[in-house]
């Protein structure tokens, strides 16, 4: 084993044991770990070198990964390590150096309690057909969301599981269910190709990791509207935002099909944000959207704008605005309100929340 493989494995070690989410390796700086949100730099470890920044990421890739990452100057994988530690891996070029970010995989696939989300969270795993979407900021815990909710369908359902993702994250243990987990690059040439497959491969579930233009969005849809159960992630900040974003990346002649075919499919949006905790840790608050019938006729009218107010007023239906989770959070002591108001998307009514 050459010295950059020892080390490599040695700091991938050192952020499991300090409970890290992410390792960052970059010329100029020692390493640096993201606990809780924080970024640590590893002041005990060495400023690292350009020419050691090269090494350690040449260490983790193989000799196609190295042929890919030459070509196109940056690289997506999966990397497991001694079957105990997984990483999402993302290598790059930034001033001409090779960096890389490594975020780190639980094995253990947690449950929804156990990451603390809403119970009526788990009733999007019970239909069987309709769309499932998580939404939230980069880092914040979807991936972790979609894997709770399709381990639910597997413990639970003889269903047979198919997941598109790039990379494959989490890996899930067949219980109850087939699963069966199709990365692209790897299985398959695009989220598009593979989602379109699934349609004849007799599929009940469909995880799909990202949806990244308006092909996959669309093949999504048409898969919820068809008798499969979809979920599927986008990077937006709230339910009524995920719905403009879904609406908006077709052109105007389609989107009243697509409106219509959204309200028809769509069982409810979950967005989150993960927050410090007042004690360390992160906690998740969540916003959540059930498409009922107000909702999908506001939908089918391009009334987007007043899906806030409806979750608002819902609470008696389940639905959770963010603002009021988040204002639950520092009730029960597990948030301080400064950072109730940091991840807030209006903080005056969150104040007017806890005024009451």
């Amino acid at each position: 084993m050459d010295n950059y493989q020892r080390e490599i494995e040695e700091l991938m070690l050192l952020a499991a044991e300090q409970g890290a989410s992410d390792l960052h390796i970059a010329p100029g700086r020692p390493p640096v770990l993201r606990i809780d949100g924080e970024l640590i730099q590893l002041s005990q470890k060495q400023v690292v070198t350009p020419e050691r920044s090269l090494g350690l990421c040449f260490a983790l890739m193989d000799e196609d990964q190295k042929v890919r990452f030459k070509k196109f100057k940056e690289i997506d994988f999966a990397f497991s390590f001694k079957d105990k530690i997984r990483f999402r891996t993302n290598i790059y070029i930034q001033k001409g150096y090779t960096s890389a970010a490594l975020r780190l995989i639980p094995h253990k696939i947690k449950n929804i309690d156990e990451l603390g989300l809403p119970q009526i969270v788990k009733d999007f795993t019970r239909p069987s057909q309709g769309f499932v979407i998580i939404s939230g900021p980069t880092g914040h815990g979807k991936s972790t969301t979609l894997a709770a909710l399709v381990d639910e369908i597997n413990h639970k359902r003889s269903d047979h599981i198919i997941t598109i993702e790039d990379p494959i994250e989490y890996i899930f243990t067949p219980d109850r269910a087939i699963i069966e987990q199709r990365e692209v690059g790897m299985d398959t040439l695009s989220f598009n190709r593979a989602l379109r497959s699934v349609f004849r491969q007799d599929a009940d579930v469909v995880m799909l990791g990202e949806m990244r233009d308006k092909e996959t969005i669309s093949t999504a849809v048409t898969a919820a509207e068809t008798g499969h159960l979809v979920f599927a992630t986008l990077h937006t900040n709230s339910a009524s935002q995920t719905i403009d974003r879904i609406l908006d990346s077709f052109p105007p002649e389609q989107q009243s099909q697509i409106r219509l075919q959204l309200a028809g499919a769509l069982l409810g949006v979950v967005s989150q944000r993960l927050v410090p905790k007042v004690d360390g840790g992160l906690v998740p608050a969540v916003e959540v959207l059930i498409a009922n019938y107000a909702v999908r006729n506001l939908i089918r009218e391009n009334k987007i704008h007043q899906i806030d107010l409806v979750i608002e007023t819902s609470t008696d239906k389940g639905m959770i605005s963010l603002n009021r989770s988040l204002s639950e959070l520092v009730r029960q002591g597990q948030i301080s309100l400064e950072n109730a108001e940091i991840y807030s998307l209006n903080p005056s009514e969150l104040s007017t929340l806890l005024s009451r």
